[in-house]
């Protein structure tokens, strides 16, 4: 049996709904077509369709498996696409999501020059603070900030992420400046929702009696919150409050010095910047080479130096 084939030959069935419409669209005998079904049902043991005189139906295992094939003969016309006269062309859409605040300001101004790149590339981005199945969702990729969750997905480190406390001067002469992290609960601190991410809290180094330094997490509150980091940038600025940020968010208003660090000295270590996507042993070209197009930017110094904030 020729596996292909038949899978082309049962997708083509299953969304044209007839042996016959499929026998026609591709020029031979609806009989042809029954004996490919009849040869792939024996091969994997189950009923794929329930074919009638008047209509043909999925069943259960069919459904699951039309979308699996049509997956399959999609990377096949994708491979097969992308090798051409000139060497190995990119092809196919890209679907990409990445966090709301560092996507609009860190991947989002990457697409274009991408496509520009490779043309042939269709893209998606998707932005969005609630993590993603991937896989459910059908996303090639994501870019996520902070610790990863363990899970089945590899992980590429792009960059480091330092989380920093800020405040305006204004907000710091009003309400005094915290020595050290229990201080924060004295204090308006500007927090993400439940719903949101820092789940776990705000990081910070704590030394212990023998001198060990370990990661603690405090989970400080005040009169506001948002699940929108952005929202929570504002109203810092704004004097409401003190906020746990990134520096690729706030380092232009600290030099500026419309904001201030505070608890410097118990800053956690940085965490990452990654691209993750699902375990797959050939990866689409397109998939690929975007994630060296990340990589060649969020390498580099400069890039941070001249995009913070």
């Amino acid at each position: 049996m020729d596996k292909l084939k038949a899978f082309e030959s049962f997708v083509s069935v299953a969304t044209k709904g007839s042996l016959t419409a499929a026998a026609r669209a591709e020029g031979v005998a609806p009989a042809i077509m029954g004996r490919r079904l009849d040869a792939l049902e024996e091969h994997l043991g189950v009923k794929l369709l329930v074919r009638t005189t008047r209509r043909i139906t999925l069943t259960h295992e069919g459904s699951a498996f039309l979308e699996d094939c049509q997956r399959l003969l999609s990377d096949v016309a994708n491979a097969e696409a992308s090798v051409s006269a000139g060497g190995i062309k990119a092809s196919g859409h890209l679907r990409v999501t990445a966090p709301a605040g560092f996507g609009r300001r860190h991947v989002a101004p990457l697409v274009p020059p991408f496509h520009a790149l490779h043309p042939d590339v269709t893209i998606s981005l998707n932005l969005s603070d609630r993590v993603v199945d991937l896989a459910a969702e059908g996303f090639d990729c994501a870019v996520r900030v902070g610790d990863l969750p363990d899970s089945s997905l590899v992980s590429v480190r792009m960059a480091d992420n330092r989380r920093l406390c800020v405040a305006t001067p204004d907000y710091l002469r009003r309400k005094g400046t915290p020595r050290q992290p229990a201080d924060l609960l004295q204090h308006d601190c500007l927090t993400l929702s439940s719903d949101a991410s820092q789940t776990r809290g705000w990081a910070f180094m704590h030394r212990q009696a023998s001198g060990h330094e370990e990661v603690m997490h405090l989970r400080p509150s005040g009169p506001l919150d948002c699940s929108d980091g952005q929202v929570l940038h504002d109203w810092c600025l704004a004097g409401h409050g003190i906020a746990w940020r990134s520096t690729w968010e706030v380092a232009t208003e600290i030099r500026a010095g419309r904001l201030v660090t505070v608890l410097d000295e118990f800053a956690a270590p940085p965490n990452g910047i990654y691209v993750v996507f699902p375990q797959r042993k050939h990866l689409p070209l397109r998939v690929r080479l975007w994630i060296e197009h990340l990589k060649a930017h969020y390498g580099q110094s400069s890039y941070w130096q001249s995009h913070e904030g």
